[in-house]
């Protein structure tokens, strides 16, 4: 054979080695003996482990094609087989993240009832109001809703079962109380009647608590006020204050202005005849001018000695009179409006330099330089050597970005000075385990949170300071 044929017959035998070694896979191989089987465990699928099988049938795999097409595959993963004993997991084969019913539930548990507050002054001689609670949740919630009655007044009308009792530690002030069952989406309304003195303005808060009373779902506030009187019954202004003497002054001002006037001109028309007499410069009543019709001029005439008149003593005292009496009214005008802007009761606040300082009681929303308090119940533990007062504070950021506040800066003042900062601790077991000053509050947001006060000693705080910050004047809630 020609040498240049060589080397393609030795590529035509490789290439005919390996289709035949290909091929042999495909071949069909004799059956063993039947004494050589041995019984193999088929893998179980789902259907089979959900299947009861019978111990006296063992499962074993036939001598059919298929099956040792299956001895001849290697061993799956472990993952995909189920051992003997073990069951399938419910909602092993869910998709991941998707929580169970019970999950959800405990996840849900924290999240308080969608429970909702509205006050209301009722439109009667009597002090009166309304409350409507309503429940937007699909489930029935147990509430405790609780008013603050203010200071000096009593109830006299309490619809739906509610009760008048004293304030938790304070024996000044009392409180009305409603145990109630809201049903799902449904609003229940309340009214009160109090009798009070009607000669300032009367603040009633009222809240709704958890079951047990500690936890506050919602509060809101309501101020009545008299109907203003009618103008018959109404006390007359002071004289300078009222619009006819206003009137009359000027009138009086402009008639002494006009015969000032006209004593004025007819002064002037008296001097100038004195000065040229009744015929003026023509005293020979020619009818021409002195230096016409003489050849020698004449001698001029001495001119009349002139002496300047004053205005009359009376004119002139009358004048300043009117004028001093228009400054005095005036200025006392102005005091009496300004000493009446005067508020005795505030109180300044230490270390106030950063916007003005208010106080108020309970129920008012008082305003400093980053947030807006209103404190709307303080009740606190009876007497012992250490007790707890924890107020019921709704705390809105009024400003358009974030703010933080702290608890070292909330203060309760007992009454002889002594003061303490919120207990921080108890506070956060109050709020369910939740810091509320290491949360900022949102530009316009709100919350309502319980703050715990541990004080030493009988009396309970007489005054509660807040503030936003440590250089912010604050605010001061009397508590009764």
């Amino acid at each position: 054979m020609p040498a240049s044929t060589r080397p393609h017959r030795t590529l035509a035998v490789l290439v005919h080695c390996l289709g035949v070694l290909t091929a042999l896979p495909a071949l069909p191989t004799p059956d063993p003996p039947r004494a050589a089987v041995t019984p193999v465990v088929a893998p179980a699928s789902p259907s089979a482990v959900a299947a009861p099988a019978s111990p006296s049938a063992p499962v074993v795999a036939s001598a059919s094609p298929p099956a040792r097409t299956a001895l001849a595959e290697p061993a799956r993963p472990a993952a995909a087989t189920t051992g003997p004993g073990t069951r399938a997991t419910p909602g092993a084969g869910s998709t991941p993240g998707a929580a169970s019913p019970s999950t959800r539930s405990g996840a849900d548990r924290g999240a308080p009832p969608a429970v909702r507050v509205r006050v209301a002054p009722a439109g009667t001689p009597a002090p009166a109001y309304r409350i409507e609670v309503r429940n937007d949740g699909n489930a029935p919630v147990a509430t405790t809703v609780r008013q603050e009655l203010p200071p000096g007044a009593s109830a006299t009308t309490v619809s739906a079962g509610g009760r008048t009792t004293r304030s938790a530690g304070r024996a000044d002030s009392a409180e009305i109380t409603w145990r109630l069952t809201l049903p799902a989406r449904s609003t229940t309304t309340l009214d009160t009647a109090l009798t009070a003195a009607v000669d300032r303005p009367l603040t009633a808060p009222a809240c709704a608590f958890d079951g047990s009373g500690d936890r506050p779902y919602d509060c809101a506030t309501a101020t009545w006020q008299q109907a203003a009187k009618s103008g018959a019954d109404a006390a007359p202004p002071p004289l300078w204050q009222r619009p006819t003497t206003a009137l009359a002054a000027g009138a009086l001002l402009l008639a002494v202005l006009a015969a000032t006037g006209w004593w004025l001109l007819r002064r002037r028309r008296r001097v100038t005849d004195a000065a040229t007499g009744p015929f003026g410069a023509d005293p020979g009543r020619t009818g021409r001018p002195e230096s016409r019709g003489t050849v020698y001029p004449r001698p001029a005439a001495p001119s009349p000695a002139y002496r300047r008149r004053r205005p009359p003593v009376w004119l002139v005292v009358g004048m300043a009179l009117a004028i001093l009496a228009g400054v005095v009214g005036a200025a006392a005008w102005t005091a009496t409006t300004r000493v009446a802007a005067i508020d005795t009761d505030a109180q300044p606040t230490s270390g106030a330099w950063t916007g003005p300082g208010h106080a108020g009681p309970l129920g008012v929303p008082l305003r400093e330089a980053a947030f807006e308090f209103t404190v709307y119940r303080m009740a606190c533990d009876p007497a012992t050597a250490r007790r707890r007062c924890q107020a019921t504070v709704g705390v809105r950021n009024l400003t358009p970005q974030q703010q933080v506040w702290h608890g070292e800066l909330q203060r309760a003042y007992l009454p002889d000075g002594r003061w303490v900062n919120a207990d921080e601790p108890a506070t956060r077991a109050a709020n369910q385990g939740r810091d509320v000053f290491a949360e900022p509050v949102a530009a316009d947001g709100r919350m309502l949170v319980p703050l715990v006060f541990t004080v030493g000693g009988p009396e309970p705080p007489n005054q509660v300071e807040l503030r936003s910050g440590v250089f912010s004047a604050g605010v001061r809630v009397d508590v009764p």
